[in-house]
């Protein structure tokens, strides 16, 4: 059997960390909190609730969007997305179909289909009642806003997969407009993978033809290292079937961590199940070029511009500059630690290397006391203002031909006389003091 080829697609969920929910002025942080005390008749469903646009999350999705470099609708609407869950009291997702808040993009090779913007769902809680078995609804997170970003089928491996999704969860915190803490469920991943009976990649880049007739989801997980797993645990199933004759069926799947398996969930649905329409409750967005220009003019120093500029400002090992990128929070603490440290001939990479290997700027709150810290760690005793002079007189009296050298224009023979200075004093001159002193006498 020839070699099969995974063809992987991506969905990532990143609920918005908006004030209010999606479609009403309910609260929208809802972890922790009492089950169901965050509601009101809109994001319970409830007939004649109508929704109203949540505008900062509508912002905060074409932020995104644009700093993945999507193409922005400038005519945009949303749709309803129909079918039965106990946790979607509406019978109805408000959803985006056709008309997406953004659309194309890419992160190097991979490419971004869409972007779009909806209401999360209620959550299930399972607990046992009475010595029975119980399914409970907690609607705090419906209504929630819910962004979606959906890849063309350009991953081939579970690890290219988790690096980009680590890059989009980067990038979300950059903007400020999540902390995609998968813990908490405010990042969840979904996985589409199908195998490619052909071991050379299928020339689907240009078109989609040539993919596999089916495609396996894997359904809500949130955790890298566990959906790393369930990629590999599927491609694994998918190539045992494969390989005895048989024919992969698509369907939604999740992960048991303990048996590391996947599991059938139900069979896939379809964009035709869903039965899309126009919701007639929400009028349609539009907007202008003008507008556009300005939330790109807004967009902070993202993670891959910020990775470059560190490359050739402070000419970092890569895997440094990856570990300080990633939290925004703590490359700037390094930055305003560099500029601190410069005054005191502290390199950038000693700082890094402190903070990386040694952890030091934990102990610290601000810049300026890691700084201190590192004084310390590297003081050293110097030798006297008057030593030093002495030092001085010594090596001019000794390096005539240096001296007349200086004098004739040669000015870089002051590294070579300060390094005589400190090899006189041992290496105990202050480099300040030695360099000032020799100038002067210098000059007489």
């Amino acid at each position: 059997m020839k070699k099969l080829l995974p063809i992987i697609g991506l969905e990532v969920h990143i609920e918005l960390a908006t004030r209010s929910k999606m479609f009403c002025s309910c609260p929208a942080d809802h972890f922790g909190k009492k089950a169901n005390t965050q509601v009101c008749p809109t994001c319970l469903g409830l007939p004649g609730a109508l929704p109203f646009a949540n505008r900062d999350a509508v912002i905060n999705v074409i932020k995104f969007g644009l700093a993945f470099g999507s193409r922005i609708n400038k005519f945009s609407k949303f749709d309803r997305k129909h079918y039965f869950y106990p946790d979607l009291p509406k019978s109805y997702q408000i959803s985006q179909y056709d008309l997406p808040l953004c659309v194309g993009g890419n992160f190097g090779d991979k490419r971004i289909r869409r972007v779009h913007l909806e209401e999360d769902t209620g959550k299930l809680v399972h607990e046992t009642i009475n010595g029975e078995k119980s399914s409970l609804i907690d609607f705090n997170r419906s209504g929630v806003p819910l962004m979606e970003m959906v890849t063309e089928p350009d991953f081939h491996d579970a690890t290219s997969v988790i690096d980009f999704l680590k890059e989009v969860q980067v990038v979300a915190r950059y903007l400020g407009i999540s902390n995609a803490d998968m813990e908490k469920g405010s990042m969840r991943l979904e996985a589409n993978i199908s195998l490619s009976p052909d071991g050379n990649l299928p020339d689907y880049k240009r078109s989609l033809k040539g993919l596999p007739p089916y495609k396996v989801e894997l359904k809500n997980i949130n955790s890298f290292r566990f959906l790393g797993k369930a990629i590999n645990s599927e491609i694994a199933r998918q190539e045992d079937i494969i390989g005895k004759g048989g024919k992969v069926d698509s369907e939604t799947r999740g992960y048991d961590e303990v048996k590391q398996k996947t599991f059938l969930q139900r069979t896939k649905e379809e964009a035709k199940d869903y039965r899309y329409f126009p919701e007639p409750d929400l009028p349609p967005m539009r907007f202008s070029d003008n507008e556009i220009v300005k939330l790109q003019s807004s967009l902070p120093e993202l993670p891959k511009d910020k990775r470059e500029r560190f490359i050739g400002e402070y000419q970092l090992p890569k895997d440094y500059i990856e570990i300080l990128v990633a939290d925004i929070k703590r490359s700037k603490y390094f930055e305003e630690a560099v500029i601190l440290g410069q005054k005191e001939n502290i390199s950038a990479k000693m700082l890094a290397d402190l903070m990386i290997n040694k952890k030091l700027d934990a102990e610290f709150s601000e810049p300026a006391g890691l700084i201190r810290k590192v004084l310390e760690l590297t003081s050293v005793e110097y030798a006297g203002q008057g030593e030093t002079e002495i030092a001085i007189v010594e090596v001019l009296a000794e390096q005539q031909k240096a001296v007349n050298d200086y004098k004739n224009g040669k000015g870089e023979v002051v590294g070579f006389l300060i390094g005589m200075v400190q090899k006189k004093l041992k290496g105990k001159g202050k480099p300040q003091t030695v360099s000032e002193g020799l100038r002067k006498e210098l000059q007489k």
